[in-house]
């Protein structure tokens, strides 16, 4: 080797009391980080299994909507064939039925 000819050698600095300071400072950091790390793995499993349990709650409401949206869509279905008839003086007369109610719930409610 080069630097042993040179007549180079390796000494190493001599320790300081400050050494032992950073080096427990050191380790009481890492042992800190290890529990911050410990409760975000925690922390992370759980919202994992708030996720699936939300999931499987959106999964049914939407298997919900979709039995209902049929559901409904046959009521529609039915409504528009209804109003294509030539029978719209009943929609008539129950707007007519519907005004005597209210008008007759309004003289009730007024003298009572």
């Amino acid at each position: 080797m080069r630097r042993a000819r040179d007549g180079y050698q390796y000494q190493p600095i001599p320790r300081a009391a400050t050494d032992d300071v950073f080096e427990h400072e050191n380790e009481r950091m890492a042992e800190e980080l290890s529990g911050k790390i410990t409760t975000l793995k925690h922390m992370s499993i759980e919202i994992g299994n708030e996720v699936r349990i939300q999931d499987k709650i959106l999964r049914g409401i939407d298997d919900d909507v979709d039995r209902s949206s049929g559901f409904l869509g046959k009521t529609m279905g039915r409504v528009l064939k209804l109003g294509k008839g030539n029978h719209n003086y009943y929609i008539f007369y129950l707007f007519l039925f519907s005004i005597f109610v209210f008008f007759l719930l309004y003289i009730i409610l007024k003298f009572r």
